[in-house]
């Protein structure tokens, strides 16, 4: 029994002593991987926390500015690349944008046709209706060989009153506005429309006075020419009574019937004659007037009382020039109707006729002084009319 003893206590000792080893190695092998796991995590920290090496510093200082010039060459590429889109977007347009662009522009120009239109058909109708008056008692002292001055003037004003009532001052004015609104319209139309065919006043150009000349005299002929038949009939309404033609319809009626159908273009040569002058003279003056105003007082616009001087001056002088013009065609025109249709048939013959019979002052500037104060009154109100309406329906349009 003591040797079965002693040979279990040696198994259970080198038992003993093998589980021994085994958890040492057990022991060692955790203790290990313990460390090994310690260490994996304080090493970043280590890694941070420890101060770099010069070197290295300047390495990474490097490598960072290269890394920001990089981002800003490729933030300049790409902001480039957007610009460059742009611009050959809005150099090559499409076909969708190039007809859109056409049709604003059509808008806008026949916009710009219309406003003028209106304006200037109430530019005139104002200024007309202002001074039908006067206009009749001129027309009627050129249209005959009475003596003018200022006393028969008034007789004739008198007289017309006391015997066809006030109304008859105005006699004649319908036939005025049928004529003077379509006139006045194209006129003040066609000079827009030429002063932007000649260039006059474009921006950062200076114009010669000839062009404004030009332009004016052009809108002239083409409103005269266009609405002469009208001037007729106005002007044979002026010096008859009213049982002699009652009505505008009545003075076309009688003329095509009696006189046939030329009559209505008798006198038209002087009267274009006289309207380039008369026109170029009367625009290219206001026109510059109101440069020459913008040059020395810095302002744009001025105000309407200003615009109706600049008429009134430009008025002034035009139907001075063109006076004697005025005379040939107011005979030529009433000559039927005033005993004299064999006498006035030629510009140079009633030129003449005139001349020898009543002379410079008395005849082919009769009635000159009251075209002075006629004249100016209308061509400032017409003026300043046109400026200010046009000004105004050019904001109501931009408003909508």
């Amino acid at each position: 029994m003591a040797i079965g003893a002693a040979e279990d206590s040696v198994k259970l000792v080198g038992v003993t002593s093998i589980s021994v080893d085994d958890v040492s190695g057990m022991s060692h092998s955790l203790e290990s991987r313990a460390v090994a796991a310690v260490i994996s995590d304080i090493t970043p920290a280590i890694s941070v926390t420890r101060p770099k090496h010069p070197h290295h510093q300047k390495n990474e200082k490097e490598a960072k500015e290269n890394s920001d010039v990089s981002s800003s060459q490729s933030t300049f590429k790409d902001i480039r690349t957007e610009q460059e889109i742009l611009a050959t977007t809005s150099v090559k347009p499409t076909s969708f944008q190039e007809s859109l662009q056409e049709k604003e522009t059509a808008t806008s120009h026949t916009q710009q046709v219309f406003i003028s239109l209106v304006a200037g058909a109430m530019a005139g109708a104002v200024a007309k209706s202002t001074i039908a008056p006067l206009d009749r008692t001129k027309i009627n002292f050129q249209a005959t060989q009475q003596k003018f001055s200022g006393l028969h003037a008034l007789q004739f004003l008198r007289e017309s009153y006391q015997k066809e009532g006030l109304q008859s001052l105005w006699r004649g004015n319908s036939a005025t506005m049928a004529r003077i609104i379509p006139y006045a319209a194209i006129q003040f139309t066609a000079h827009e429309q030429y002063k932007r065919l000649l260039k006059v006043d474009a921006q950062g150009t200076e114009t010669p006075s000839s062009r404004r000349f030009l332009a004016g005299a052009l809108a002239g002929v083409t409103s005269q020419f266009l609405t002469y038949p009208l001037d007729m009939a106005r002007a044979r309404m002026a010096v008859t009574r009213k049982c002699t033609y009652s009505s505008l319809p009545e003075v076309f009626i009688k003329i095509w019937k009696n006189e046939g159908p030329r009559t209505l273009y008798r006198g038209l040569t002087p009267t274009l004659l006289g309207v380039i002058p008369y026109a170029g003279t009367s625009f290219g003056i206001y026109e510059t007037l109101k440069t020459n105003y913008k040059a020395h007082t810095g302002r744009d616009k001025p105000n309407p009382l200003e615009r109706m001087l600049f008429g009134a001056v430009a008025g002034l002088v035009g139907q001075s020039f063109s006076y004697p013009l005025d005379i040939v065609r107011r005979r030529m025109q009433t000559a039927s109707v005033t005993g004299n249709g064999n006498s006035y048939k030629t510009i140079i013959g009633t030129l003449r006729k005139v001349y020898r019979e009543e002379g410079v002052r008395h005849g082919l500037y009769k009635g000159l002084s009251m075209n002075w104060i006629k004249g100016p009154i209308a061509v400032g109100i017409s003026f300043s009319t046109f400026d200010t309406l046009k000004m105004f329906l050019e904001q109501v349009s931009h408003r909508r």
